[in-house]
């Protein structure tokens, strides 16, 4: 016997038909250039959306069609958001920050129709056209007056919007139809991609805004900094619709100096972003001795956060929510919300928590198991893979690339973590990453989180290198903070008596910068490159 309930699909077209009814008047900040500001609101941005939609139906695009996106958090990206799923069709963010030859693949792999793009990137639309030949139209998100100069017949956005009306009812299907395609760089090989529906994104959605997870309500002035192109600013362009947050979009200046003008003059309460990101705001904090008047919340996710880091949020009066996800669990799988018997712990207790990636709210369920398959204790202790399922969990990569990656049902993340009883994760390294030295794995995040405390070190990374008694041994590569003129002695100095004796480098590297990935993450695999002709000092060859 069934229910009596009404059957209304779930539809990202929901969430902007709602934000404009009953949270129409809330502003919507985006800083689409250097030199300007636009302002307006929800009931704007649904209109406009309207009209965006009626557009991209003029150009040909029908449901399932890809249209694809190089551009960044601004206004006419999240119009686009709402339209191209709106109508049936599937909008690819590709992310402008990969190398020409991968943004090439990402575009001809989806089969995109029609590319919309931030006029940076119009070199790079010169540049990749002619090699993008199902690309049927190339629109510059800007109006006519900013219309840059090119050989291409470029359209503009501004006036294919205003050609249009807004009389458009948006239709109802299948809340499984495709809505969305972003693609990881985190395989091996080509890009893959991932293929979210309409009924995934607005479970995720709700999901995120839960008190025990991302906590975004009405009362929020939202800011995030993490890219649109990256997994949909981790969902809280929709999160913020949903709920009704002032949203505030930042363009592509995100230093610390634009990012705190931006916080002090849209009174920003809601940021999130990679570490990377913030070491750059608070060195900005530091050196101008200032602080942020009104952020209350930061969420750090994207690769683990210092713990130094959480405490130097913490002197601000600002709250870090670790959290942890990748592109195929849409993203946010779990945040380090502590429970009510935590809040009792002492101090250094609780700290610790934190510092962990968090637990899972509902519709995310957590393993980890052996090299067998077996499923390990969850007693903060035991390692292992981690494995994932839920309703927004990829059960597969777009055109069945990379085969049935399923394990019993479970997604693999290629995580190494612990899990305790209250579904605490801790992630130790990626499998990749994890430093295997005499039969005993090293996590050198472990590591990273304390030397990154040294008050002379502005990012920190550990790799293994091949050793010729112990298999692998960790060596730390140290970024040293402007004017710094830290030694290797005095590093391994500060790390003595912080780590298992076992697990302390056994040398030094000093670089200029740490190679990261075009998602901000440190990229492991270019630092084992730049380093592979490394050789240990003779006495650690030999095993003193």
């Amino acid at each position: 016997m069934n229910g009596n309930m009404m059957q209304m699909p779930l539809l990202i077209s929901a969430l902007i038909r709602h934000a404009d009814r009953y949270h129409g008047d809330v502003e919507i900040v985006s800083r689409p250039a250097a030199d300007e500001i636009h302002r307006y609101t929800w009931r704007d941005a649904h209109h406009r959306s309207r009209q965006l939609a009626k557009a991209l139906l003029a150009l040909g695009v029908r449901p399932s069609s890809r249209v694809g996106t190089l551009a960044w958090n601004t206004h006419r990206h999240l119009e686009l958001y709402f339209a191209v799923s709106g109508i049936g069709a599937v909008i690819n963010t590709v992310n402008p920050r990969l190398f020409q030859e991968q943004i090439e693949y990402i575009v001809n792999h989806a089969e995109d129709e029609i590319v919309f793009f931030d006029l940076p990137f119009a070199p790079l639309v010169e540049k990749i056209a002619p090699r993008c030949r199902g690309v049927r139209a190339w629109v510059a998100l800007c109006d006519r007056e900013r219309m840059p100069d090119s050989g291409l017949p470029l359209s503009c956005y501004e006036e294919l919007v205003a050609a249009q009306t807004d009389n458009y009812t948006w239709p109802q299907f299948d809340e499984n139809t495709a809505a969305s395609l972003c693609y990881t760089s985190g395989t091996t090989g080509n890009p893959k991609g991932v293929l979210f529906a309409h009924r995934s994104t607005l479970l995720h959605t709700f999901g995120i805004s839960l008190a025990d997870s991302l906590a975004v309500s009405s009362r929020d002035v939202v800011l995030p900094v993490t890219p649109m192109f990256h997994v949909f600013s981790w969902g809280l362009p929709y999160a913020a619709c949903m709920v009704g947050a002032k949203l505030v979009l930042p363009g592509a200046q995100l230093d610390g100096a634009n990012l705190y003008q931006l916080f002090e003059a849209e009174a920003v309460t809601f940021t999130s972003g990679v570490p990377t990101v913030w070491l750059g705001l608070l060195q900005f904090l530091e050196t101008q001795k200032v602080a942020p008047s009104t952020l209350k919340r930061v969420v750090i996710g994207g690769s683990a956060c210092p713990p130094a880091m959480i405490d130097k949020f913490a002197a601000l009066g600002i709250e870090v929510i670790h959290a942890w996800g990748m592109t195929e669990t849409s993203p946010v799988s779990t945040t380090n919300q502590p429970k009510a018997k935590h809040l009792s712990l002492p101090a250094d207790k609780l700290r610790q928590l934190r510092t962990k990636q968090g637990r899972p709210g509902f519709g995310v369920d957590l393993k980890i198991v052996d090299s067998e398959g077996r499923e390990l204790p969850r007693d903060g202790v035991a390692f292992g893979d981690l494995m994932v399922r839920g309703p927004w969990v990829a059960a597969g990569y777009f055109k069945g690339d990379g085969g049935d990656v399923l394990r019993d049902g479970w997604f693999p993340t290629g995580d190494v973590a612990t899990l305790d009883a209250d579904g605490f994760v801790q992630i130790t390294d990626r499998s990749k990453d994890v430093i295997k030295s005499g039969g005993e794995w090293i996590s050198s995040i472990g590591v990273e989180n304390i030397a990154i405390a040294h008050p002379g070190v502005a990012e920190a990374a550990v790799i293994g290198v091949a050793h010729p008694k112990w298999d692998e041994r960790p060596l730390l590569v140290i970024v040293r903070k402007e004017g710094e003129a830290l030694s290797r002695d005095q590093m391994l100095d500060f790390l003595r008596g912080k780590l298992a004796k076992w697990w302390l480098p056994d040398d030094v590297v000093f670089v200029d910068s740490l190679p990261h990935t075009a998602t901000g993450k440190l990229s492991k695999l270019t630092l084992r490159q730049q380093l592979k002709d490394y050789r240990w000092p003779a006495a650690s060859a030999a095993g003193g």
